[in-house]
This record gives C-alpha cells, structure tokens and sequence, in this order.
C-alpha cells in the first residue's frame, strides 16, 4: 500500500446512516461492490478495516492493538505526537 497516509477526505452521512467511501481511498485500499469492512467504534472515534476474508491472526492483533489504543487514552496515559511521527507511525501499523 503506498501512497501518503496524510491525505484527508471528507464526506457526509445520508438520511439512511450510509456514507461514501471517496474514489482516492477505494481505489488506495482496492474497495470494490461487496468488499467487507470491519467497523469498529468508540469515544467518537470509528475505524473501518477492509477485510480479505475471514478475520487473520494479523486482523485480530490489529483489533486489540485499537482496543489497548482506547483504554490507553481513556486513562490518560497517551503521548502527543507531532502529525508526522504520527503518520509514520500509522503507516507502519
């Protein structure tokens, strides 16, 4: 996957809860008609993860490395980051 993990796009929720993907991030991630994506959320915050097929031991690490994430800012213990430690950190994950 490479690209810049610092692109933001935006979009809005219709009067259904349906929101679009933007055309960038589905042709970066190869989201296609009946791609499944796990969706995880909490405090405000929610992650969509595109899934292959079934959950791999690599998703499920994936999934308690973001549940630790939450506990870890709901306690406060986090650190700030400058937005491109950040970014490359995330592009490592």
């Amino acid at each position: 996957m490479g690209g810049r993990a610092q692109e933001i796009e935006f979009t809005r929720a219709s009067s259904k809860g349906q929101i679009v993907i933007p055309t960038k991030i589905r042709k970066k991630f190869d989201i296609k008609e009946g791609s499944v994506l796990a969706v995880a959320a909490q405090n405000g915050m929610i992650v969509l993860k595109k899934m292959e097929s079934g959950l791999s031991a690599e998703d499920l690490k994936s999934l308690r490395l973001v549940e630790e994430a939450w506990k870890d800012i709901e306690e406060g213990r986090y650190s700030v980051r400058s937005k491109e430690a950040f970014f490359k950190e995330l592009k490592e994950w």
